[in-house]
């Protein structure tokens, strides 16, 4: 240390250095093992538009390249196989062949997909102009490795609205709620414009029945418009084409929510104002973010007061989302009237659902009065107690979930306003396996589940669709897709996030572990949870800054507030949850 001397003052940057990362054209008389080394580093660079990567193709295999197409997600790899490399046929090429374990895909939509399996593709080489060997056949979009992956590339949730259901008589019963949609862009490439172009072309595929955006058909960036930055102020200026020119102003507050929302964790300072400008430069709305929460007031869970659980006289309980004082809810669940196993309290925190301590019977009671606790038309009729009912679920429109786990009579049932005659819901691929636990995001339209199979037990997420009549609903699961792939057993779940689970479970040959992942399947870096023994129920809110809660069968119900280690609350107790 320096004895003597002045001070100075030392500007620290917030932000995470910047680290740029350029890829090597080819050398002149390059061997065409090379050629292919080099195109496949090249790939795993910060190039915009890839144009070193181009350098290793033909002129016209770079023309029909469309790197932005596909990307492919390998474990290890891509190796170029070494032995199954040989001279073309017809003796003016070489062949070879890339393989490696693909884990997922990533669409031209920026979509994620988790697929299991081999990868195997060949890659062609001819010499150009009779001289230097180029590739003529490549991998069709870009081919990296985990870690390459998970360095250069950044999830972004996209925000849109949820659909009216026919069954609702074409309208939603309050605001639309909004859905999260995740996508990956790439995280050095002006992520801010990659996130604002991707929103403007609307949801994923996979939530285009259910989800809608307030932007205009065809609407798209100003013309010239090269990257969109926050001033010093968080403020960011998005123009719009002529699309937008006559857009209504609830309209646009309702677009620069979901610009809002897409974009205020993309920078190291936050968004705190978002401009939507007319295609001559003038203003067409602002939005800052007290405006974005009353554009969107079902977007999150953020006014959950209280945590909730079952203690150890069978009563629904509750304590302060930051404090230890715990109570027996109001009403008829928490005065002891009827013995429950576990229980599931509405997002406006008025009603709760509990299931029977034997599991057969499920009731719904009021949270703001002792008024009668009514049973509800769901009852199971399995011989065991394990093959009952699940912990229920209610969604962010007020409609009850729970699946009846009868090996008989496999059912996932789903209550309007929690009452009513339960409807059977349609869960399309499911096959012979069992559900063991349900929960359904704040927005409705995304349903994760734990399944059961063959001694297997795995998250599989869903998109839910309502059809038919207020009279007649129809309401089915369909394209379940992995939530936690890496996993071959999943004790517990829940959602942490728009677009964000926690999951309990053991990899092949692990010990068990807490994991955030995305609802897409994908696993952020680092996203790992403090270790916690014998984990059997877990619950978060879609609120990041509330604490999450657990069961553990050593230390009973703890929790874990947000940059902290895990603190018990009570020894007995179980079933905690959150709003949802």
């Amino acid at each position: 240390m320096p004895e003597s001397g002045g001070v100075e003052h030392v500007d620290a940057s917030p932000q995470e250095p910047q680290v740029q990362v350029f890829a090597v054209p080819p050398q002149k008389d390059a061997s065409p093992s090379e050629i292919v080394e080099g195109f496949l580093e090249a790939l795993t660079s910060d190039d915009p538009e890839f144009s070193t990567a181009r350098k290793y193709l033909t002129k016209e295999a770079s023309e029909r390249w469309e790197p932005e197409g596909a990307t492919t997600v390998l474990a290890d790899g891509p190796n170029a196989d070494s032995t199954r490399t040989r001279t073309d046929p017809d003796g003016d090429g070489y062949l070879y062949a890339l393989t490696g374990r693909m884990i997922a895909t990533v669409d031209k939509e920026h979509a994620y997909l988790s697929e299991q399996g081999k990868y195997s593709s060949l890659v062609h080489l001819v010499r150009q102009d009779g001289d230097e060997w180029r590739i003529d056949v490549p991998p069709n979009g870009v081919v990296l490795a985990q870690s390459d992956f998970e360095r250069l590339y950044l999830p972004v949730s996209k925000y849109f609205y949820a659909a009216p259901s026919p069954s609702d008589g074409g309208e939603v019963r309050s605001a639309p709620a909004m859905v999260a949609d995740p996508v990956y862009v790439r995280k050095r490439i002006d992520p801010v414009t990659q996130a604002v172009r991707s929103l403007l072309d609307g949801p994923t595929n996979w939530l285009d029945n259910v989800a809608y955006s307030r932007f205009p058909t065809g609407i798209a960036l100003k013309k010239g418009t090269k990257s969109l930055a926050p001033d010093d102020q968080n403020r960011l200026t998005v123009p719009l084409n002529g699309r937008a020119n006559a857009v209504k102003p609830d309209r646009c507050a309702k677009m620069a929510a979901q610009l809002f929302f897409t974009l205020r964790d993309l920078t190291p300072t936050g968004i705190e104002q978002v401009e939507l400008q007319r295609e001559d430069g003038k203003e067409l709305c602002s939005l800052d973010a007290d405006q974005a929460e009353a554009s969107a007031p079902n977007r999150s869970l953020s006014g959950a007061d209280y945590q909730y659980f079952i203690d150890d006289k069978n009563r629904l309980v509750r304590m302060p989302k930051n404090g230890d004082e715990v109570e027996p809810v109001p009403g008829p669940l928490g005065n002891g009237e009827r013995q429950l196993r576990s229980a599931a309290v509405s997002r406006a925190e008025d009603h709760a659902a509990g299931v029977s301590n034997d599991g057969r019977s499920l009731y719904v009671g009021s949270l703001l009065s002792d008024e009668r606790l009514e049973k509800t038309k769901v009852r199971s009729h399995a011989k065991q107690e394990k093959d009952r009912l699940t912990k229920p679920s209610w969604d962010g429109r007020g409609d009850l979930w729970v699946a009846d786990r009868d090996p008989r009579d496999q059912r996932l049932l789903w209550l309007s306003q929690g009452g009513g005659d339960p409807v059977e819901v349609k869960v399309v691929g499911l096959g012979d396996a069992r559900i063991n636990a349900v929960r359904v995001s704040a927005d409705g339209v995304r349903v994760a589940l734990i399944v059961e199979h063959e001694g297997r037990t795995e998250l599989k997420i869903g998109r839910v669709e309502r059809q038919g009549t207020s009279e007649d609903p129809e309401v089915s699961v369909v394209e379940l897709r992995p939530g936690a792939p890496q996993m071959e057993d999943v004790t517990a779940m829940s959602w942490a996030g728009g677009s964000r689970l926690v999951v309990v479970g053991k990899e092949a040959g692990g010990v068990q572990q807490l994991q955030y992942v995305q609802s897409d399947g994908s696993v952020v870096p680092g996203s790992s949870l403090p270790a916690l023994t014998g984990v059997t129920d877990i619950a978060a809110s879609e609120d990041e800054r509330l604490p999450m809660v657990a069961r553990s069968e050593e230390d009973g119900i703890v929790r874990l507030p947000p940059g902290a280690n895990w603190r018990p609350v009570v020894k007995d107790g179980t079933s905690p949850v959150y709003p949802g």
